[in-house]
C-alpha cells in the first residue's frame, strides 16, 4: 500500500474518532473543503462553513456529531469532538518525512562532537568541539553550530541557522531558517558618553517541543540563561532580547520584539508587531493584541490592548486631533495651571532667600 494513502477506519482510529460510511474508503491526502476532491479528507470546525462542505467533493468529512446530522449531502465520516484537532494530527500523517541519516561528505564535524548514528547532517553543516546532535535529528545544510551547544532528539534545524553560545536544545525542537540562536546579547555600559560593551556570558535553554520560526534572533544571557520553556511557539521574524524567560506554551506571532530581562509566563499569546519593554514581567494566560506596545508589567490573566485599530482616513483623522485635544480639557488645564503658579511661588521664595 501506498505509505501516504490511508483507509477511512485508520485514519479514524488515530484521531480517536469514529468512522462513518465506507470504512475501507482509500485516501490520499488533506484538502480545504473548496478544492477536496474523492481521494481527499477535509474538516469542519464550525457551522459557518456548512455551505462550503454541502459543495465539497472531499471524499470524507472530519466533523462534531452535531454538524453529521446537517450534511446529508456527504456519506463518509471521522466524527470526532474537535475537528480543527483532528486535522492538526493528520498533517502528520499525511507529510512527507526526512528518512535520510548519516553525514554528507562536505559537512565538517569536530573530533570531540557526538552524532547520534541515525542523525542527518547535511552538505557543509560545521559543528564545533563538545557538541552533541540527538537520535533522528536532521541538520540541513549550512547549519554552524558552535562549541559545546547541544541538540537533543528528534530535532529539525533548517539551512542556514546558527547555534551558538553554548545553546541547549531540548527534544522535537524545530528551528527553521536563517535563524540565529545563542547571539551576543545587546548589552552596552554607557561612560563619558560612550558604550562599553557587556560580554554576555550566559546561555539560551530551549525546551521541548518548541518551534521556532525563519530569520528569529534568540539573545544568549549577559549573566543568566535566555529560556524557552516547552511548546513555546514563535513565528517568523521575532527578536528575544537577553536574560529573557518565557513560559510554557507561550505564542508568539511574526514581528514581535521582546526587549531584555522580561519575564512572560505561561500560555500566552502574543499577536503580530507586539512590542515589550525590558525588565517587566507578564503574568500566565496574558493575551495581547496586534501592534501593542506593553510598558509595564501585567499581573493579571486577561487580554490587553494599545494603539489605534484602523479606521477610514476622515475618521482617524478626526481622531488624531481629537487626541491632540486631549491635553487642553479643563482638568489638565487646571493642573497646567497650578504646575505654572507652584513655578511661580518656588520662584518668588528664591527671590527672597536671596535678599
Amino acid at each position: 500500500m501506498n505509505p501516504r494513502q490511508f483507509r477511512l477506519e485508520d485514519l479514524a482510529r488515530l484521531v480517536q474518532g469514529e468512522s462513518v460510511g465506507q470504512s475501507d474508503l482509500m485516501l490520499q491526502g488533506l484538502a480545504s473543503l473548496d478544492v477536496a476532491q474523492a481521494k481527499h479528507i477535509a474538516f469542519v470546525n464550525s457551522e459557518k462553513y456548512l455551505d462550503h462542505a454541502r459543495a465539497s467533493e472531499a471524499g470524507a468529512l472530519i466533523v462534531t456529531t452535531a454538524l453529521k446530522s446537517q450534511l446529508d449531502t456527504h456519506n463518509n465520516f471521522i466524527v470526532v469532538d474537535n475537528p480543527y484537532l483532528a486535522f492538526a494530527i493528520l498533517t502528520h500523517v499525511f507529510e512527507k518525512k526526512h528518512t535520510q541519516q548519516g553525514i554528507e561528505s562536505t559537512a565538517r564535524i569536530h573530533s570531540s562532537a557526538i552524532v547520534a548514528d541515525s542523525a542527518y547532517i547535511g552538505h557543509y553543516v560545521v559543528i564545533g568541539e563538545n557538541c552533541v546532535v540527538g537520535d533522528e535529528t536532521v541538520i540541513q545544510s549550512h547549519v554552524k553550530i558552535d562549541d559545546d551547544v547541544e541538540i537533543g532528539k528528534q530535532c529539525f534545524i533548517d539551512s542556514h541557522v546558527t547555534l551558538t553560545g553554548e545553546t541547549k536544545v531540548g527534544d522535537r525542537v524545530r528551528i527553521h531558517a536563517n535563524s540565529v540562536i545563542g547571539g551576543e546579547g545587546f548589552g552596552f555600559a554607557p561612560y563619558q558618553g560612550k558604550w562599553h560593551r557587556i560580554a554576555q556570558l550566559g546561555s539560551v535553554k530551549i525546551g521541548n517541543d518548541v518551534r521556532i520560526g525563519s530569520n528569529c534572533s534568540i539573545d544568549r544571557g549577559a549573566l543568566d540563561d535566555t529560556i524557552l520553556e516547552d511548546g513555546v511557539i514563535i513565528d517568523n521574524l521575532v527578536q528575544i532580547a537577553h536574560n529573557v524567560k518565557i513560559g510554557a506554551n507561550t505564542a508568539l506571532a511574526a514581528k514581535c520584539g521582546i526587549a531584555g530581562s522580561t519575564t512572560i509566563g505561561k500560555n500566552c499569546i502574543f499577536a503580530g508587531g507586539v512590542g515589550v519593554v525590558g525588565h517587566i514581567n507578564i503574568a500566565d494566560n496574558v493575551t495581547i493584541t496586534g501592534m501593542s506596545m506593553v510598558t509595564k508589567s501585567i499581573s493579571e490573566a486577561g487580554s490587553y490592548s494599545s494603539g489605534t485599530p484602523m479606521l477610514e482616513s476622515l475618521h482617524w483623522k478626526r481622531a488624531a486631533v481629537r487626541f491632540k485635544q486631549l491635553a487642553d480639557v479643563p482638568l489638565t488645564q487646571l493642573v497646567k495651571r497650578l504646575d505654572h503658579i507652584q513655578a511661580q511661588i518656588e520662584s518668588l521664595e528664591s527671590t527672597f532667600k536671596r535678599k
